[in-house]
Protein backbone atom coordinates (compact mmCIF):
# COMPACT_ATOMS: atom_id res chain seq x y z
CA UNK A 1 0.00 0.00 0.00
CA UNK A 2 0.99 3.28 -0.77
CA UNK A 3 1.33 5.92 2.02
CA UNK A 4 0.38 8.87 0.29
CA UNK A 5 -2.36 7.50 -1.48
CA UNK A 6 -3.69 6.81 1.87
CA UNK A 7 -3.16 9.87 3.29
CA UNK A 8 -4.61 12.11 0.32
CA UNK A 9 -7.25 9.77 0.59
CA UNK A 10 -8.38 10.53 4.58
CA UNK A 11 -7.79 14.10 3.38
CA UNK A 12 -10.54 13.77 0.95
CA UNK A 13 -12.53 12.27 3.23
CA UNK A 14 -11.97 15.26 5.80
CA UNK A 15 -13.05 17.33 2.73
CA UNK A 16 -16.12 15.34 1.97
CA UNK A 17 -17.41 15.61 5.57
CA UNK A 18 -17.07 19.12 6.11
CA UNK A 19 -19.05 19.58 3.30
CA UNK A 20 -21.26 17.16 4.27
CA UNK A 21 -21.95 18.61 7.73
CA UNK A 22 -25.14 20.41 7.06
CA UNK A 23 -26.68 17.22 6.08
CA UNK A 24 -25.81 15.29 9.46
CA UNK A 25 -24.72 16.02 13.19
CA UNK A 26 -21.21 17.12 13.98
CA UNK A 27 -19.45 13.96 15.68
CA UNK A 28 -18.59 13.75 19.14
CA UNK A 29 -15.78 14.41 20.76
CA UNK A 30 -15.82 10.46 21.39
CA UNK A 31 -16.02 9.99 18.03
CA UNK A 32 -13.25 11.80 16.77
CA UNK A 33 -11.30 10.34 19.26
CA UNK A 34 -12.18 7.03 18.08
CA UNK A 35 -11.28 8.24 14.25
CA UNK A 36 -7.70 9.81 15.49
CA UNK A 37 -6.45 6.40 16.81
CA UNK A 38 -7.85 4.70 13.34
CA UNK A 39 -6.00 6.53 11.68
CA UNK A 40 -2.73 6.43 13.59
CA UNK A 41 -3.56 2.39 13.23
CA UNK A 42 -3.54 3.02 9.33
CA UNK A 43 -0.60 4.73 9.02
CA UNK A 44 1.57 2.44 11.59
CA UNK A 45 0.55 -0.03 9.43
CA UNK A 46 1.35 1.80 5.83
CA UNK A 47 5.12 2.55 7.85
CA UNK A 48 5.96 -1.06 8.32
CA UNK A 49 4.97 -2.29 5.06
CA UNK A 50 7.27 0.08 3.64
CA UNK A 51 9.88 -0.51 5.92
CA UNK A 52 9.42 -4.34 4.71
CA UNK A 53 9.54 -3.68 1.19
CA UNK A 54 12.53 -1.54 1.70
CA UNK A 55 13.98 -4.33 3.98
CA UNK A 56 13.67 -6.34 0.44
CA UNK A 57 15.11 -4.09 -2.06
CA UNK A 58 18.20 -3.98 0.45
CA UNK A 59 18.29 -7.90 -0.31
CA UNK A 60 18.06 -7.67 -3.66
CA UNK A 61 20.81 -5.11 -4.05
CA UNK A 62 23.05 -6.92 -1.53
CA UNK A 63 22.58 -10.36 -3.40
CA UNK A 64 22.87 -8.93 -6.91
CA UNK A 65 26.08 -7.19 -5.92
CA UNK A 66 27.87 -10.54 -4.59
CA UNK A 67 26.23 -12.81 -7.36
CA UNK A 68 28.11 -10.21 -9.87
CA UNK A 69 31.32 -10.02 -8.17
CA UNK A 70 31.29 -14.29 -8.18
CA UNK A 71 30.65 -13.66 -11.81
CA UNK A 72 33.80 -11.53 -12.26
CA UNK A 73 36.17 -14.09 -9.72
CA UNK A 74 35.14 -16.51 -11.45
CA UNK A 75 36.01 -14.70 -14.89
CA UNK A 76 39.52 -13.63 -13.59
CA UNK A 77 40.09 -17.02 -12.96
CA UNK A 78 40.57 -17.59 -17.25
CA UNK A 79 43.40 -15.41 -18.64
CA UNK A 80 44.75 -14.25 -22.47
CA UNK A 81 47.32 -12.75 -24.21
CA UNK A 82 50.14 -13.55 -26.81
CA UNK A 83 52.35 -12.02 -28.86
CA UNK A 84 53.90 -11.43 -32.33
CA UNK A 85 56.69 -10.39 -34.81
CA UNK A 86 56.82 -8.90 -38.36
CA UNK A 87 60.45 -8.67 -40.16
CA UNK A 88 61.73 -7.49 -43.19
CA UNK A 89 65.15 -9.21 -43.72
CA UNK A 90 67.54 -7.40 -46.27
CA UNK A 91 70.76 -8.94 -46.47
CA UNK A 92 73.59 -9.46 -48.92
CA UNK A 93 75.08 -12.58 -49.62
CA UNK A 94 79.17 -12.92 -50.34
CA UNK A 95 81.04 -15.64 -51.20
CA UNK A 96 80.54 -19.25 -52.31
CA UNK A 97 76.92 -20.72 -51.79
CA UNK A 98 75.52 -17.41 -49.63
CA UNK A 99 72.41 -15.89 -50.70
CA UNK A 100 70.92 -13.08 -50.79
CA UNK A 101 68.11 -12.38 -48.09
CA UNK A 102 65.26 -10.17 -49.21
CA UNK A 103 61.78 -11.21 -47.51
CA UNK A 104 58.94 -10.18 -45.29
CA UNK A 105 57.47 -12.23 -42.37
CA UNK A 106 54.83 -12.62 -39.74
CA UNK A 107 57.73 -14.73 -38.23
CA UNK A 108 55.42 -15.72 -35.27
CA UNK A 109 52.02 -15.13 -33.63
CA UNK A 110 50.98 -16.73 -30.67
CA UNK A 111 48.41 -16.71 -28.32
CA UNK A 112 48.69 -17.79 -24.55
CA UNK A 113 45.43 -19.59 -22.60
CA UNK A 114 45.68 -19.78 -18.72
CA UNK A 115 43.23 -20.86 -15.49
CA UNK A 116 43.58 -20.94 -12.11
CA UNK A 117 41.92 -23.73 -10.45
CA UNK A 118 42.34 -22.54 -7.22
CA UNK A 119 44.74 -19.92 -5.41
CA UNK A 120 47.84 -22.96 -5.44
CA UNK A 121 46.75 -24.92 -9.04
CA UNK A 122 47.14 -23.32 -12.06
CA UNK A 123 47.10 -24.08 -16.29
CA UNK A 124 49.37 -22.34 -18.21
CA UNK A 125 49.72 -22.96 -22.24
CA UNK A 126 51.39 -21.38 -25.79
CA UNK A 127 49.94 -21.87 -29.45
CA UNK A 128 51.97 -20.67 -31.75
CA UNK A 129 51.44 -20.38 -35.55
CA UNK A 130 55.10 -19.90 -37.12
CA UNK A 131 55.62 -17.88 -40.77
CA UNK A 132 51.86 -16.96 -40.98
CA UNK A 133 50.79 -19.99 -43.13
CA UNK A 134 51.11 -23.90 -42.16
CA UNK A 135 50.16 -26.72 -44.47
CA UNK A 136 51.49 -29.40 -46.66
CA UNK A 137 54.35 -27.48 -48.91
CA UNK A 138 53.97 -24.22 -46.66
CA UNK A 139 56.91 -22.44 -44.81
CA UNK A 140 55.06 -22.46 -40.74
CA UNK A 141 54.29 -24.61 -38.26
CA UNK A 142 51.42 -24.70 -35.91
CA UNK A 143 53.22 -25.66 -32.55
CA UNK A 144 52.34 -26.23 -28.56
CA UNK A 145 54.58 -24.73 -26.84
CA UNK A 146 53.52 -24.91 -23.83
CA UNK A 147 50.86 -26.62 -21.82
CA UNK A 148 51.80 -27.50 -18.07
CA UNK A 149 50.12 -27.57 -14.48
CA UNK A 150 51.78 -25.87 -11.77
CA UNK A 151 51.31 -26.32 -8.04
CA UNK A 152 52.59 -24.23 -5.13
CA UNK A 153 53.59 -26.95 -2.73
CA UNK A 154 54.31 -24.31 -0.15
CA UNK A 155 55.33 -20.93 -0.37
CA UNK A 156 58.89 -21.45 -1.67
CA UNK A 157 58.54 -24.79 -3.41
CA UNK A 158 56.48 -25.35 -6.89
CA UNK A 159 55.97 -28.37 -8.99
CA UNK A 160 55.10 -28.53 -12.80
CA UNK A 161 54.17 -30.83 -14.96
CA UNK A 162 53.42 -31.20 -18.23
CA UNK A 163 55.01 -28.94 -21.53
CA UNK A 164 57.42 -26.54 -20.47
CA UNK A 165 60.20 -24.89 -21.14
CA UNK A 166 63.37 -25.42 -20.52
CA UNK A 167 65.29 -23.86 -17.69
CA UNK A 168 68.02 -22.26 -19.76
CA UNK A 169 69.46 -19.56 -21.10
CA UNK A 170 68.25 -16.00 -21.17
CA UNK A 171 65.61 -16.02 -23.49
CA UNK A 172 64.43 -19.01 -24.00
CA UNK A 173 61.55 -18.60 -20.93
CA UNK A 174 61.31 -14.70 -21.70
CA UNK A 175 61.83 -14.11 -25.53
CA UNK A 176 58.43 -11.61 -26.10
CA UNK A 177 59.92 -9.16 -28.79
CA UNK A 178 59.40 -5.85 -26.17
CA UNK A 179 61.59 -7.48 -23.65
CA UNK A 180 65.05 -7.93 -26.13
CA UNK A 181 67.11 -6.25 -28.82
CA UNK A 182 67.11 -6.92 -32.05
CA UNK A 183 64.79 -7.92 -34.65
CA UNK A 184 66.35 -11.68 -34.89
CA UNK A 185 66.98 -13.70 -31.85
CA UNK A 186 70.61 -13.85 -31.23
CA UNK A 187 72.52 -16.60 -33.00
CA UNK A 188 73.78 -18.05 -29.92
CA UNK A 189 70.78 -18.87 -27.86
CA UNK A 190 69.20 -19.70 -30.97
CA UNK A 191 72.19 -22.64 -32.23
CA UNK A 192 73.30 -23.81 -29.11
CA UNK A 193 70.94 -23.12 -26.92
CA UNK A 194 68.61 -23.88 -28.56
CA UNK A 195 65.82 -21.59 -28.06
CA UNK A 196 62.86 -21.92 -28.58
CA UNK A 197 63.34 -25.43 -26.24
CA UNK A 198 60.74 -27.27 -24.61
CA UNK A 199 60.29 -30.54 -23.36
CA UNK A 200 57.73 -32.67 -21.55
CA UNK A 201 58.11 -34.20 -17.95
CA UNK A 202 57.79 -32.64 -14.31
CA UNK A 203 59.98 -29.97 -12.49
CA UNK A 204 60.50 -28.66 -9.20
CA UNK A 205 60.87 -25.53 -8.35
CA UNK A 206 62.25 -24.56 -4.94
CA UNK A 207 63.19 -20.82 -3.40
CA UNK A 208 66.61 -22.05 -1.35
CA UNK A 209 66.45 -18.38 0.04
CA UNK A 210 65.41 -15.00 -0.86
CA UNK A 211 66.64 -14.35 -4.47
CA UNK A 212 68.14 -17.88 -4.79
CA UNK A 213 66.16 -20.27 -6.76
CA UNK A 214 66.83 -24.05 -7.85
CA UNK A 215 65.19 -25.86 -10.72
CA UNK A 216 65.25 -29.42 -10.88
CA UNK A 217 63.70 -31.29 -13.84
CA UNK A 218 63.30 -34.76 -15.46
CA UNK A 219 62.21 -34.46 -19.29
CA UNK A 220 62.02 -35.72 -22.55
CA UNK A 221 65.05 -35.71 -25.06
CA UNK A 222 66.79 -34.57 -27.58
CA UNK A 223 66.92 -36.60 -30.71
CA UNK A 224 70.62 -36.30 -32.69
CA UNK A 225 70.79 -37.19 -36.35
CA UNK A 226 73.10 -38.07 -38.48
CA UNK A 227 71.44 -36.16 -41.63
CA UNK A 228 71.54 -32.66 -39.58
CA UNK A 229 75.01 -33.49 -38.62
CA UNK A 230 74.07 -34.06 -35.13
CA UNK A 231 73.45 -30.24 -34.76
CA UNK A 232 71.47 -29.38 -31.52
CA UNK A 233 68.41 -27.81 -32.94
CA UNK A 234 67.64 -29.84 -35.31
CA UNK A 235 67.73 -32.48 -32.30
CA UNK A 236 64.62 -30.52 -30.75
CA UNK A 237 61.70 -33.17 -31.23
CA UNK A 238 58.90 -30.97 -29.66
CA UNK A 239 57.14 -33.46 -27.77
CA UNK A 240 55.53 -34.76 -30.81
CA UNK A 241 55.43 -38.48 -30.82
CA UNK A 242 58.62 -38.09 -29.49
CA UNK A 243 61.25 -41.22 -28.64
CA UNK A 244 61.40 -41.44 -24.74
CA UNK A 245 64.30 -44.43 -25.22
CA UNK A 246 66.19 -41.74 -23.44
CA UNK A 247 65.08 -39.06 -21.29
CA UNK A 248 67.09 -35.92 -19.78
CA UNK A 249 67.60 -34.26 -16.77
CA UNK A 250 67.93 -30.65 -16.16
CA UNK A 251 69.05 -28.41 -13.12
CA UNK A 252 69.25 -24.71 -12.86
CA UNK A 253 70.25 -21.60 -10.41
CA UNK A 254 69.26 -18.32 -10.61
CA UNK A 255 70.42 -15.66 -8.36
CA UNK A 256 68.62 -12.37 -8.33
CA UNK A 257 68.98 -11.00 -4.65
CA UNK A 258 70.85 -7.83 -6.18
CA UNK A 259 68.44 -5.69 -7.80
CA UNK A 260 69.66 -4.91 -11.12
CA UNK A 261 71.41 -7.93 -11.28
CA UNK A 262 70.89 -11.96 -12.28
CA UNK A 263 73.27 -14.58 -12.44
CA UNK A 264 71.97 -18.14 -13.66
CA UNK A 265 74.04 -21.61 -14.42
CA UNK A 266 72.20 -24.70 -15.99
CA UNK A 267 73.32 -28.12 -16.33
CA UNK A 268 71.20 -30.68 -18.86
CA UNK A 269 72.19 -34.00 -19.11
CA UNK A 270 71.10 -36.96 -21.73
CA UNK A 271 72.45 -40.55 -21.28
CA UNK A 272 72.08 -41.16 -25.36
CA UNK A 273 71.59 -38.17 -27.72
CA UNK A 274 70.47 -40.23 -30.33
CA UNK A 275 67.51 -42.40 -28.47
CA UNK A 276 70.04 -45.48 -29.47
CA UNK A 277 68.91 -45.22 -33.17
CA UNK A 278 72.68 -44.50 -34.08
CA UNK A 279 75.76 -46.67 -33.20
CA UNK A 280 78.61 -44.74 -32.04
CA UNK A 281 76.31 -41.84 -30.51
CA UNK A 282 76.36 -41.51 -26.69
CA UNK A 283 75.68 -39.11 -24.28
CA UNK A 284 75.15 -35.61 -24.28
CA UNK A 285 76.14 -32.70 -21.76
CA UNK A 286 75.17 -28.89 -21.72
CA UNK A 287 76.94 -26.47 -19.34
CA UNK A 288 75.37 -22.98 -19.51
CA UNK A 289 76.12 -19.86 -17.34
CA UNK A 290 74.85 -15.84 -18.12
CA UNK A 291 74.55 -12.63 -16.56
CA UNK A 292 72.16 -9.57 -16.92
CA UNK A 293 73.02 -6.73 -15.30
CA UNK A 294 71.12 -3.28 -15.85
CA UNK A 295 72.41 0.02 -13.99
CA UNK A 296 70.06 2.89 -14.28
CA UNK A 297 69.90 3.31 -18.30
CA UNK A 298 72.45 1.03 -19.08
CA UNK A 299 72.48 -3.04 -19.34
CA UNK A 300 74.67 -5.69 -20.74
CA UNK A 301 73.57 -9.15 -21.40
CA UNK A 302 76.30 -12.38 -21.78
CA UNK A 303 76.34 -15.49 -22.32
CA UNK A 304 78.48 -19.08 -23.01
CA UNK A 305 77.02 -22.22 -23.75
CA UNK A 306 78.68 -25.40 -24.71
CA UNK A 307 77.73 -29.13 -25.21
CA UNK A 308 79.48 -32.48 -25.16
CA UNK A 309 78.75 -35.49 -27.00
CA UNK A 310 80.50 -38.87 -26.68
CA UNK A 311 80.29 -41.58 -29.71
CA UNK A 312 82.97 -41.82 -32.66
CA UNK A 313 80.34 -40.79 -35.15
CA UNK A 314 79.26 -37.61 -33.90
CA UNK A 315 83.46 -37.10 -32.97
CA UNK A 316 83.90 -37.82 -37.22
CA UNK A 317 81.37 -35.10 -37.96
CA UNK A 318 83.09 -32.73 -35.87
CA UNK A 319 80.11 -32.18 -33.61
CA UNK A 320 81.42 -34.03 -30.30
CA UNK A 321 81.88 -30.34 -28.99
CA UNK A 322 79.17 -27.22 -29.68
CA UNK A 323 79.87 -23.44 -28.37
CA UNK A 324 78.86 -20.24 -28.55
CA UNK A 325 78.90 -16.89 -26.46
CA UNK A 326 77.91 -13.99 -27.04
CA UNK A 327 78.16 -9.80 -25.30
CA UNK A 328 75.57 -7.12 -25.68
CA UNK A 329 75.73 -3.75 -24.02
CA UNK A 330 72.45 -1.52 -24.47
CA UNK A 331 71.02 2.03 -23.31
CA UNK A 332 67.78 3.16 -23.05
CA UNK A 333 67.60 6.95 -23.95
CA UNK A 334 64.18 7.39 -22.78
CA UNK A 335 60.89 5.62 -22.38
CA UNK A 336 60.91 5.43 -26.06
CA UNK A 337 64.38 4.66 -27.58
CA UNK A 338 67.20 2.29 -27.03
CA UNK A 339 69.95 1.31 -28.42
CA UNK A 340 72.49 -1.93 -28.50
CA UNK A 341 75.53 -3.39 -29.75
CA UNK A 342 76.28 -7.10 -30.02
CA UNK A 343 79.05 -9.19 -30.92
CA UNK A 344 78.28 -13.51 -31.14
CA UNK A 345 80.30 -16.61 -32.26
CA UNK A 346 78.66 -19.77 -32.36
CA UNK A 347 80.20 -23.32 -33.68
CA UNK A 348 78.05 -26.56 -34.81
CA UNK A 349 81.43 -28.08 -35.11
CA UNK A 350 83.56 -26.79 -32.53
CA UNK A 351 85.18 -30.61 -32.15
CA UNK A 352 86.54 -30.61 -35.94
CA UNK A 353 89.59 -28.87 -36.88
CA UNK A 354 88.62 -26.60 -39.67
CA UNK A 355 87.28 -23.09 -38.78
CA UNK A 356 83.52 -23.57 -38.59
CA UNK A 357 82.65 -20.74 -36.44
CA UNK A 358 79.78 -18.40 -37.02
CA UNK A 359 81.13 -14.50 -36.11
CA UNK A 360 78.00 -11.93 -36.09
CA UNK A 361 78.45 -8.11 -35.31
CA UNK A 362 74.86 -5.85 -34.82
CA UNK A 363 74.25 -2.50 -34.02
CA UNK A 364 70.63 -1.07 -33.91
CA UNK A 365 67.58 0.47 -31.79
CA UNK A 366 64.03 -0.64 -30.58
CA UNK A 367 62.00 2.03 -30.05
CA UNK A 368 58.73 1.56 -28.03
CA UNK A 369 55.18 2.97 -29.39
CA UNK A 370 53.64 1.37 -26.12
CA UNK A 371 56.06 -0.15 -23.02
CA UNK A 372 54.82 -3.74 -25.11
CA UNK A 373 54.46 -2.67 -28.42
CA UNK A 374 57.91 -2.14 -30.51
CA UNK A 375 59.69 -1.17 -33.39
CA UNK A 376 62.97 -2.30 -34.42
CA UNK A 377 66.10 -1.58 -36.46
CA UNK A 378 69.36 -3.46 -36.95
CA UNK A 379 72.48 -3.92 -39.00
CA UNK A 380 74.18 -7.15 -38.90
CA UNK A 381 77.60 -8.24 -40.14
CA UNK A 382 77.84 -11.83 -40.14
CA UNK A 383 80.94 -14.09 -41.59
CA UNK A 384 81.93 -17.51 -41.86
CA UNK A 385 84.98 -19.33 -43.06
CA UNK A 386 86.43 -19.40 -46.33
CA UNK A 387 85.01 -15.76 -46.73
CA UNK A 388 81.29 -16.24 -46.75
CA UNK A 389 79.69 -13.43 -45.66
CA UNK A 390 76.33 -11.83 -45.47
CA UNK A 391 75.28 -8.39 -44.26
CA UNK A 392 72.28 -6.06 -44.32
CA UNK A 393 69.79 -4.47 -42.31
CA UNK A 394 66.82 -5.82 -40.88
CA UNK A 395 63.65 -4.05 -39.60
CA UNK A 396 60.68 -5.56 -37.38
CA UNK A 397 57.49 -4.64 -35.51
CA UNK A 398 56.49 -6.70 -32.33
CA UNK A 399 53.62 -6.66 -29.31
CA UNK A 400 52.87 -8.29 -26.36
CA UNK A 401 49.78 -8.23 -24.17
Amino acid sequence: MNIKKSLKGLVALAIVGSFASSAIAAPSNAEIFDMMQEMKKELKNLKAENNALKGTVEEVAVSTDEAIKAQIKLANKSTWGGYGELHYNNLEGNGAGVADKDNIDFHRFVLYFGHEFRDDLRFFSEFELEHSLAGEGKPGEVELEQAYIQYDYNDTTQITSGLFLMPVGIMNETHEPDTFYGVERNTVEKNIIPSTWWEAGLMVTKELKPGLTADVALTSGLDGTAASSYKIRSGRQKVASADAVSLAGIARLKYTAIPGLELGASLFVQPDFCQEKVSGCGSAKMIETHAVYKKDKFQVRALYARWDIQGNVVATAGADQQDGYYVEPSYRLNEKWGAFARFETYDNKAGNTTDTEVDARSIGFNYWIDPTVVAKFDYVDQSKANDQDQDGFNIGLGYSF
